[in-house]
């Protein structure tokens, strides 16, 4: 059974950093894609980011390119995605998720996806950014 479980979340003020931690276990193929996805209170879900874990090819949502960078470590399965210049509208639950190959690029960047696209997600953690 694949489990996701998240650390990193908290809370700070704009400008400030967070770094999240997606640990994996319990996946019986290497190939795959991870993602880090949000909810900001009373709103849908939102994708961020994801990373490819055999090319290691990122994408990112546009309100968080260059200010947020997701990254891989394989050895420990582990996923990460470092926050900088934080503001006020990255507050929301982070969430990390996994599948095969996941929903295609078009409909992550239009928020058209579903949960049940993904493998499986973890329970997330709480960022909030005040100003």
């Amino acid at each position: 059974q694949v489990q996701l479980v998240e650390h990193g979340g908290g809370s700070v003020q704009a400008g400030g950093s967070l770094k999240l931690s997606c640990a994996i276990s319990g996946l019986t193929f290497d190939h795959h894609a991870m993602y880090w996805v949000r909810q900001a209170p009373g709103k849908g879900l939102e994708w961020v980011s994801l990373i490819n874990s055999i090319t290691g090819t990122t994408v990112y949502e546009d309100s968080v390119k260059g200010r947020f960078t997701i990254s891989q470590d394989n050895v420990k399965r582990t996923v990460y995605l470092q926050m900088n210049s934080l503001k006020p509208e990255d507050t929301g639950m982070y969430y990390c998720a996994v599948d095969h190959e996941g929903p295609p690029i078009m409909t992550l960047m239009a928020g058209t996806f579903r949960a049940s696209d993904f493998l499986d997600w973890g329970q997330g953690t709480q960022v909030t950014v005040s100003s």
